[in-house]
């Protein structure tokens, strides 16, 4: 009776200035709280339909039966009904009960609010009894965050009572929790290996950009067949890739296998010089070997040109695109794409302190 005391108080708190209450609420421990019918229609399109059922006795009190749910969590959902508020406290020791009364009367701030409120308490004991209570109450977004947190701390989870229940006596939400699993790694893996391949092509486009610096102005130790390189010259911007390019040049200047093909190294420059043929809009004015020649023999090819090399031609072109897009305007405007006047044949590297 105490209790029910309490509970009656605090309606009339949040009713007192509406005037009489005209139909109550029970719950499953017999407590009677006080409502208004017009409040409870307007929050809720549910208990507007029960309010307007035609009553066995004209003269009978308004009876709406809340059961199946803790008196507690009962008046605490009342009290949404009429301030809109739900406090911490309450959505810590309710939250579930909460959930599950918005859905059935259609609550949806009450709902929204106790989605983001229990996705915040989660933790591996309670994740299961959420999952399945999102599930039966159609709360995606809650669905979502319980199946990642299983996902990313499944060996903690499956040791958990909550677990040893649902494998008991719900197969097909166990089912589901694999699949989602399974679907997420797949995920990982092709996120990981689409970040593998942009940087894959980023590398190759900064490539571009040293072979082209390299045969225009000259590096620390190869530089175009006119300019001589000097190791006094200061190492550029990109000067990790463009060393390692520069050492590339000096091995396929001088080495002797390549001309049986038999050199993996010298293969490789042939790829980049390749590249760099495929992607350059200055053919005729370009000082970087074999490009007009290239661009010649892919003229003549272009019927059986390999599909897979377009594609690698088109995602280092875009790589390009970005990383130029990335940097700073002014530093966009300082560096325009060098150009010569005049026009060039095919020359030799000039490596330093030999000519090839």
């Amino acid at each position: 009776m105490y209790e029910q005391m309490n509970l009656v108080s605090d309606a009339d708190q949040i009713t007192g200035e509406i005037g009489s209450p005209d139909v109550y609420i029970v719950t499953s421990g017999g407590v009677r709280i006080p409502a208004h019918a017009s409040v409870l229609a307007s929050v809720s399109p549910v208990l507007e339909n029960i309010l307007d059922r035609p009553r066995k006795y004209r003269r009978s009190e308004k009876i709406i039966p809340i059961l199946g749910v803790r008196c507690d969590a009962v008046s605490a959902f009342v009290r949404f009904l009429y301030s809109s508020r739900c406090t911490d406290e309450e959505m810590e020791a309710y939250g579930i009960h909460l959930l599950a009364l918005s859905h059935v009367y259609l609550v949806p701030q009450l709902k929204q609010r106790c989605t983001k409120g229990l996705a915040e308490r989660l933790t591996n004991d309670n994740v299961v009894d959420v999952l399945q209570l999102a599930r039966l109450c159609d709360a995606p977004d809650l669905y979502i965050k319980c199946m990642r947190l299983i996902s990313n701390h499944f060996k903690t989870v499956e040791k958990t009572e909550g677990w040893k229940f649902l494998q008991d006596h719900d197969p097909h939400l166990e089912l589901e929790i694999l699949q989602f699993m399974e679907e997420s790694e797949s995920r990982k893996k092709l996120t990981r290996r689409r970040r593998e391949e942009r940087c894959l092509y980023l590398q190759l486009s900064e490539a571009m950009e040293c072979l082209e610096h390299i045969c225009t102005e000259g590096c620390t130790s190869v530089g175009p067949y006119d300019m001589e390189p000097t190791a006094k010259k200061g190492p550029c911007g990109k000067f990790s890739t463009c060393h390692g390019l520069q050492m590339l040049i000096k091995h396929f200047a001088t080495c002797k296998k390549r001309v049986n093909g038999g050199c993996s190294r010298c293969k490789r420059m042939w790829q980049l010089l390749r590249l760099h043929s495929s992607i350059c809009e200055h053919t005729d004015l370009c000082r970087v070997p074999l490009c007009r020649q290239f661009k010649l023999k892919a003229q003549v090819e272009k019927k059986g040109e390999d599909s897979r090399w377009k594609l690698l031609v088109r995602k280092v072109v875009s790589a390009n695109a970005m990383s130029s897009l990335s940097l700073p305007k002014r530093k966009r405007e300082e560096e325009p794409k060098q150009t010569l006047d005049h026009r060039h044949g095919i020359r030799s590297f000039r490596l330093e302190g030999s000519n090839y």
